[in-house]
C-alpha cells in the first residue's frame, strides 16, 4: 500500500507567495542611516514600507538577477545590515534559483575576501556605508563580476552600479524556475574561531521547515499579530531564520540596521510595539543599562507591549534574566543553535506546572531548553559512547535532523559528521552540555574553553554567569591560565560597572556557595573591555592568548600591569 498525498516542493518561492497574497498589508520598517552628525555619528531615518511592496521588489530582484547571465546554483553574496532592502534579497535571490551568501560585515577585510573567494560568489550586493571596502574586494576577488549596492552613494564609483535602478529596472518575475526543495537556497560561514570558516549551504527544504518548526508558541512564539525586532544581524545564520519565519506567518518586521546601541533600541521597541525580539547576550547589556538608567531618571519606557526577549549566540546568565523580568516585567527566553543547525535547536520555555518566575522556573529558563519538533539531540563520551541524560552527566553534544547539515561546502571538515550504531548520520556539535530527564538541554562549555585542573573539568560559563550576577560586574569572561601543579586553573577577566569597583576576594566570596572550591579562580584581571567577535560572542581564543602565562600573583618576571 501506498499513501496518496501530494509531493508539493518546499521552496522559498510558497513563503514569497504567501506574503505577496495573504499578508501585503503587513508592515516593515527599518533605520537606515540619513547622514552622520558633527560628531560623525549615523543619524536614524525610519523607513516604512509593506510587505506587498517588498514582494513586488523581491519579484522584480529575481527577474533581473535572471538576465545577468548566471547559473542554477551560482551565489549571490550581501554584505548589508538588517533592512527592507535585504529581506527583499532573502526572498528574491533563492526565488530566481540562485544561492544567497550572507557575508558577515564584521570580519577582518581579508577574511571576508577568502570567504568571498571560497564561495565563488559571482554577484555581490554591498551597502552603502561600507562601500569604501569595494575597491580593496575588487583587487582580492576576481570572480565577482557585478557589483551593486543598497542606498545612496555620495558620489559614483565607476563600474558599480545602484541596487534600486537595478529592481526597478525590470517587471516582477512572472514565473519561477522549476525548482528542487534540496536545492541550494542560501549559505552562511561559520566564524572560523579555530580555523578558516567553514560554509554551510541551506536548502529550499530545510529553510522551508525550520520556517515552520521556529514559529510554535513554545519555540519562537511567532503570529501574524506580532511585531518582531530582530537585532541578530541578516548576516549571521540567516538572522536564525527569522525574516523567513515571519514572512511564513504575517508578522510585522522591524530592522534596527546599524543602531544597536541601547537607547536607540529601547526607543524603537517603544515606538513600533515590539512584541517579540532577538539578540546576543552583550546587546541585551546594553539595553539592560538603559531600562535601569530611564527607570531610575523615573523616565521609563513603556514596553509593555514586548512578550519576549530571546536571547542566543552564548549563554545567558540566570542574573540578566531575573533583572529583566524583576526590575522591568519582561521574559527572557533562551535559544541555541549554530550556522550548522540552521540554527535552531532549542528553546527554553518552561515546561507545564513550573512557575517560571520560581526559583526552578529561572534555573529552567538559564538553561538552553528543549529541541524543537523533528529535532533530536544525544551526549556522546570521547571513546564514542552515548551517556544517561540525567541532568549530571556531561557529554559532548551531538544533534541531528532535517535542517542541520550534514557536511561543509567542498567537503570540508568531515571529521563532524558521523554515523553512530543506529544507522544515522549525526553532527558533533564540540559544545559540552548535560541534559536532564526532561530534556532540558544545559551548556556547560565549548570543548575547547573547559578547564582541566587537576584532571577534572571546570565549567568556564558557570562560573562566568555566577560572576556576572554581582552587581558590580558588567562583562566576564572566565579562561585557563597554566600551572605547573595543576596544569590549569582558572582565571575570571571581568569589566566592573561604570563608577564601581570590586576586588578579586569579594567576587570570591560572592561565589563561593555555589562552588567546591578548587573550581574558584584563582585570580581576577581588571580590564575596561571584553574583546567581542563578529558574532557577538567574546574571544576567549585573544585572551588565552593574552593571559596564558598569567600567574595568580600576576605575570611572571614582568612589570606590573595597570590591569591587575
Amino acid at each position: 500500500m501506498q499513501g496518496n498525498m501530494m509531493d508539493v516542493q518546499l521552496t522559498i518561492p510558497t513563503i514569497l507567495e504567501r506574503v505577496r497574497t495573504q499578508y501585503a498589508g503587513r508592515e516593515v520598517v527599518s533605520l537606515l542611516v540619513a547622514g552622520r552628525d558633527d560628531q560623525g555619528q549615523p543619524v536614524a531615518h525610519k523607513h516604512r514600507t509593506t510587505y506587498g511592496e517588498v514582494a513586488d521588489r523581491a519579484r522584480r530582484l529575481a527577474a533581473a538577477l535572471q538576465g545577468l547571465n548566471l547559473n542554477l546554483g551560482d551565489r549571490v553574496a550581501t554584505l548589508c545590515v538588517n533592512s527592507f532592502r535585504h529581506l527583499e534579497a532573502y526572498l528574491g535571490v533563492p526565488s530566481a534559483g540562485l544561492v544567497l551568501h550572507t557575508v558577515n560585515i564584521r570580519l577582518h577585510p581579508e577574511q571576508v575576501a577568502w570567504i568571498l573567494n571560497h564561495a565563488e560568489d559571482r554577484v555581490l550586493i554591498i551597502e552603502n556605508v561600507f562601500a569604501a571596502m569595494i575597491p580593496a574586494i575588487r583587487a582580492a576577488c576576481p570572480l565577482i563580476e557585478r557589483i551593486f549596492v543598497m542606498g545612496p552613494l555620495p558620489q559614483a564609483i565607476p563600474g558599480v552600479d545602484d541596487y534600486d535602478a537595478l529592481v526597478m529596472g525590470h517587471e516582477p518575475l512572472e514565473r519561477y524556475p522549476q525548482l528542487d526543495e534540496n536545492a541550494p537556497a542560501a549559505m552562511c560561514y561559520t566564524s572560523g574561531t579555530t580555523g578558516n570558516p567553514k560554509g554551510v549551504v541551506y536548502t529550499h527544504r530545510s529553510t522551508v521547515l525550520h520556517s515552520l518548526a521556529s514559529a510554535p508558541k513554545d519555540a519562537l512564539g511567532v503570529g501574524e499579530a506580532d511585531t518582531v525586532l530582530a537585532i541578530v544581524p541578516m548576516f549571521h545564520v540567516n538572522a536564525w531564520g527569522l525574516p523567513y519565519t515571519c514572512a511564513m506567518y504575517g508578522a510585522k518586521q522591524v530592522f534596527a540596521g546599524v543602531f544597536s546601541d541601547g537607547p536607540s533600541l529601547a526607543r524603537l521597541l517603544e515606538e513600533e510595539q515590539v512584541t517579540i525580539t532577538a539578540g546576543v547576550p552583550t546587546i541585551w547589556m546594553g539595553l539592560l543599562a538603559e531600562l535601569d538608567r530611564a527607570r531610575a531618571a523615573q523616565a521609563p519606557y513603556d514596553l509593555s507591549r514586548l512578550q519576549s526577549v530571546i536571547s542566543g549566540g552564548s549563554a545567558s546568565p540566570e542574573s540578566m534574566i531575573r533583572a529583566f523580568q524583576e526590575r522591568h516585567g519582561l521574559r527572557m527566553l533562551q535559544a541555541w543553535g549554530m550556522t550548522e543547525t540552521h540554527p535552531l535547536g532549542t528553546a527554553s520555555a518552561v515546561p507545564v506546572g513550573v512557575d517560571p518566575v520560581s526559583d526552578e522556573g529561572y534555573a529552567l529558563r538559564a538553561k538552553q531548553g528543549r529541541t524543537v519538533p523533528l529535532i533530536d539531540i544525544g551526549l556522546l563520551s570521547d571513546d564514542g559512547t552515548l551517556l544517561p541524560h540525567d541532568g549530571q552527566t556531561l557529554g559532548r553534544l551531538i544533534i541531528r535532523g532535517p535542517w542541520v547539515a550534514s557536511s561543509y561546502f567542498k567537503g570540508e571538515g568531515q571529521a563532524n559528521f558521523f554515523t553512530l550504531d543506529d544507522g544515522q548520520l549525526w553532527f558533533d556539535t564540540g559544545d559540552i552540555v548535560t541534559i536532564d530527564e526532561r530534556g532540558f538541554m544545559h551548556i556547560q562549555d565549548r570543548a575547547k574553553d573547559l578547564i582541566k585542573s587537576g584532571g577534572e573539568w571546570i565549567s568556564s560559563v558557570e562560573l562566568e554567569n555566577a560572576i556576572m550576577a554581582h552587581p558590580a560586574v558588567a562583562q566576564c569572561a572566565v579562561i585557563a591560565m597554566d600551572d605547573p601543579k595543576w596544569d590549569e586553573r582558572p582565571l575570571a577577566v571581568v569589566v566592573p560597572r561604570p563608577n564601581q569597583s570590586v576586588t578579586h576576594e569579594e567576587l570570591i566570596e560572592f561565589i563561593t556557595p555555589r562552588f567546591a572550591r578548587w573550581w574558584l579562580p584563582d585570580a581576577t584581571v581588571f580590564t575596561d573591555h571584553l574583546p567581542i567577535g563578529a558574532t557577538g560572542k567574546f574571544l576567549k581564543r585573544e585572551l588565552r592568548d593574552e593571559y596564558r602565562q598569567y600567574k595568580s600573583s600576576g605575570w611572571p618576571q614582568r612589570p606590573a600591569r595597570s590591569d591587575t
